[in-house]
């Protein structure tokens, strides 16, 4: 199996900058949450870019009922009659939310278009609108953040081979990701026409070079807090109360409960 590019930073370096941009994200949250903003992080690019590890590791120390992820599956019947954009509009924060996008509206100008799932007038009439849509969204107070993470050819095909043989991540192997290799100048194609027409000046695309996962987490995160003009929130002080006297309650015998059993003790033993 052919290697991955060249990493530049140890893995001490990654992990300790990872956890201060984490720590910066936290403070994000709870300026969001303070403040009643309302934030939309969109997260596009071609299959195994290195999306879903980026929005793990911005997520993980977040509260979800703040920070959420909208991960849509293929519309329903009764949503391919509705108007493109409205069931995201479903997913769009309210006052004091994040909303993570794991793929977008920006299906129809990559996937949909290359294969076929929609209509070539389908596709313009998205390009047109787009823009318009997204102008709504800031001009109404929303910080959009739009980053396509870009992967080259090669390691992109290292990437779903390691998949290939890993039964842990076979599962993230779909038909469409492996026709993906045979149409990669269609892909290309559809994203440099989508470029054209949406990275405008009020949602600009942020491309993130991800040939290198770490780095592109990394330099993604520092990028999206760059681009917040948030401010530390006070945190009040948390006293953890002392346990009041016993007052003479007493615990139900074992026996009367259905308890997990003891797998850890197995190996253990063994």
């Amino acid at each position: 199996m052919a290697k991955g590019p060249q990493r530049r930073i140890s893995r001490a370096q990654y992990e300790t900058e990872l956890f201060r941009l984490q720590a910066e994200l936290v403070k994000v949250q709870e300026w969001v949450r303070a403040e009643g903003e309302r934030v939309v992080v969109v997260f596009e690019g071609r299959d195994a870019a290195g999306k879903g590890g980026a929005i793990r590791r911005v997520t993980q120390y977040l509260n979800p009922r703040v920070a959420r992820i909208a991960a849509l599956p293929a519309p329903t019947e009764r949503e391919r009659g509705q108007w493109y954009f409205q069931r995201y509009v479903e997913h769009l924060p309210a006052r004091g939310e994040i909303v993570l996008f794991d793929r977008s509206w920006y299906n129809r100008a990559g996937v949909e278009r290359v294969m076929g799932y929609c209509t070539p007038e389908e596709h313009r009439r998205f390009l047109h609108q787009c823009p318009i849509f997204e102008r709504m969204l800031v001009e109404d107070g929303i910080a959009l953040r739009k980053y396509w993470f870009s992967v080259s050819d090669e390691e992109q095909e290292r990437r779903f081979r390691a998949r290939r043989d890993d039964p842990m991540r076979r599962w993230k192997l779909s038909p469409t990701d492996l026709d993906s290799i045979t149409r990669w100048e269609d892909y290309s194609r559809a994203k440099d026409d989508m470029m054209v027409h949406t990275d405008i000046p009020e949602a600009p695309w942020y491309v993130v070079e991800g040939d290198v996962k770490k780095e592109a987490r990394l330099n993604m995160m520092a990028h999206l807090l760059s681009t917040l003009d948030y401010e530390e929130v006070p945190v009040p002080e948390i006293v953890v109360p002392e346990r009041p006297p016993s007052t003479g309650y007493r615990r139900p015998p074992r026996d009367q409960a259905t308890y997990v059993p003891d797998h850890v003790a197995t190996l253990i033993d063994s």
